[in-house]
């Protein structure tokens, strides 16, 4: 849906990374990699960028 401003674990600001990291992975560079030279190091917050899944195009056509 749409991605969460902080972690749910620990807080930190993530909503601001992860256009940065959609566009890169999809120019074809390597998730992990991309993640390490944003300075993202811990685990919870890597699990919010890379498990994130946009459904937001497909819950508009469903609208009220």
């Amino acid at each position: 849906m749409i991605i969460p401003v902080r972690c749910f674990s620990c807080g930190s600001l993530i909503g601001d990374k992860y256009k940065e990291f959609k566009e890169r992975v999809e120019k074809g560079e390597d998730p992990l990699k991309v993640v390490e030279s944003m300075g993202i190091t811990r685990y919870c917050c890597r699990r919010m960028l890379f498990t994130q899944v946009d459904l937001l195009k497909e819950i508009a056509k469903y609208k009220v």
